[in-house]
């Protein structure tokens, strides 16, 4: 009996005495890190954005542009009172011109709309590292709960089949009915079928894990580092849901991205109200052209010209058919787009981070309740067994003692993690969740 309650007490907490494990959080997430397709994707999408500020930039700079040609002419020119004349004529030619804008508004607002672009795609990137990192935890927690509920299951299983063996001798002893055989296997038919769901549900969250991480773990091999028994989630600092509120409107990701889309919003406005404005540049040219005859004079002579030509080119736009006021009409609604757009992800950043500081206290009050539960339950079912061997306790008290410890014991593993996530998840919503905080919850694991 010493050995059954020493192997209830300790049955979830196994794997936080293996020696040895493959895999820790810290890990899981360096490997997510490095073959996530969904981050990869963010990573390439912000170095596209960054591109926008050299090509913006590029449009206020000279620009410079070269041509040529090269070829031969048959013809067959007929000149008054002259007999028809055959002509093959060559003629080459080369032109190089640079352009360097001196006023072009728009230009400027175009520069200033792509940093508000590359701005918001870095926030962008932002959030995609928070999503991964809260990926990788839930991932890599859904695997260890599912180990302690097999574990769970499997202490009960064992208890309720020694208890089987322990009634059927007492009802061939004639001290036990048979409604005690039936109900010790009723409970180890259900017990037995618990095992089973907690197996798939295993079996599901190593999917998860192996599709964020890319890495196939084999649970005969690779073990997963668990939390220690002894500890406790931190709680939330500040300890005021208001706080995180309030910092979670302005620092979220989601919320960034979409101020920094309505600046660009604004500045797509003025870029394209400025296809109203004159345009001034500085324009030069050289070039030369050769050729060997000319069709058009019976003379039989050659010419080469050599040109430079120095301006300055004004244009002023008179009318478009509309098109810059249809323009300014589609950013203004884009701004007020972006506007909504704003509002609505730091409303959603705020109730984010409400929800995630109320799964934080909530879990650990439930932690604290749990733990009573856990040690109560151990007194309860060595107390039954007891009871029941003196006959004071008949065999319901002890399967019913026995199935209140394993419940607390599969609820209290499952909460301990789920604090730890609403804790990721509290940190994600402020804006402020970083790999510091993965490595100081992987410092609590073993």
């Amino acid at each position: 009996m010493r050995w059954r309650l020493s192997t209830i007490a300790i049955s979830l907490a196994m794997a936080c005495t293996s020696p040895a494990y493959a895999t820790d959080l810290l890990q899981a997430y360096r490997l997510a890190q490095d073959s996530d397709p969904t981050i990869a994707s963010a990573r390439y999408a912000l170095d596209a954005a960054r591109q926008k500020i050299p090509q913006a930039r590029a449009t206020m700079l000279p620009a410079a542009s070269a041509t040529g040609n090269d070829g031969n002419t048959r013809a067959d020119t007929e000149f008054t009172d002259v007999p028809p004349v055959d002509r093959n004529m060559k003629a080459w030619g080369w032109n190089l011109q640079l352009t360097q804008p001196i006023i072009r508004i728009g230009n400027v607002y175009a520069y200033r709309e792509s940093g508000y672009l590359v701005e918001q795609a870095e926030a962008q990137y932002a959030q995609a590292q928070q999503d991964l990192l809260l990926r990788v935890a839930q991932a890599y927690f859904g695997v260890i709960v599912a180990q302690d509920a097999i574990a769970a299951a499997d202490a009960q299983v064992s208890a309720l089949t020694e208890q089987l063996a322990q009634v059927t001798r007492g009802f061939q002893q004639g001290t036990h009915a048979q409604t005690d055989i039936d109900d010790t296997k009723s409970r180890l038919g259900s017990a037995r079928s618990q095992r089973v769901a907690a197996q798939n549900d295993l079996e599901s969250a190593r999917a998860d894990l192996e599709k964020v991480t890319g890495k196939a773990f084999d649970q005969s091999t690779d073990q997963l580092a668990v939390m220690q028994a002894a500890l406790t989630p931190p709680p939330p600092s500040p300890a005021d849901s208001r706080a995180w509120m309030d910092q979670a409107r302005t620092d979220h990701p989601l919320v960034r991205a979409q101020k920094a889309a309505l600046e660009a919003a604004k500045q797509e406005i003025k870029k394209n109200r400025s296809d109203h404005l004159p345009t001034l540049d500085l324009v030069g040219n050289v070039g030369s052209n050769y050729a060997s005859h000319s069709l058009t004079t019976p003379n039989d002579y050659s010419t080469r010209e050599t040109q430079h030509e120095v301006g300055v080119q004004l244009t002023v736009p008179i009318y478009s058919g509309g098109a810059i006021n249809s323009k300014v009409t589609e950013a203004i609604a884009n701004m007020n787009k972006a506007e909504a757009d704003m509002e609505a992800a730091s409303r959603q950043a705020a109730t984010d981070a409400q929800q995630a500081f109320a799964g934080v206290t909530n879990g650990l009050a439930q932690i604290d309740a749990l733990n009573v539960a856990v040690e109560s339950g151990l007194s309860a079912v060595k107390g039954n067994r007891i009871g029941y061997k003196l006959g004071i306790r008949i065999n319901i008290d002890v399967l019913n003692a026995e199935q209140q410890l394993f419940t607390a014991q599969r609820d209290l593993s499952k909460v301990r993690y789920e604090t730890l996530l609403q804790g990721f998840k509290l940190k994600a919503a402020a804006g402020v969740l970083s790999e510091a905080d993965l490595k100081a919850v992987n410092a609590m694991l073993r």
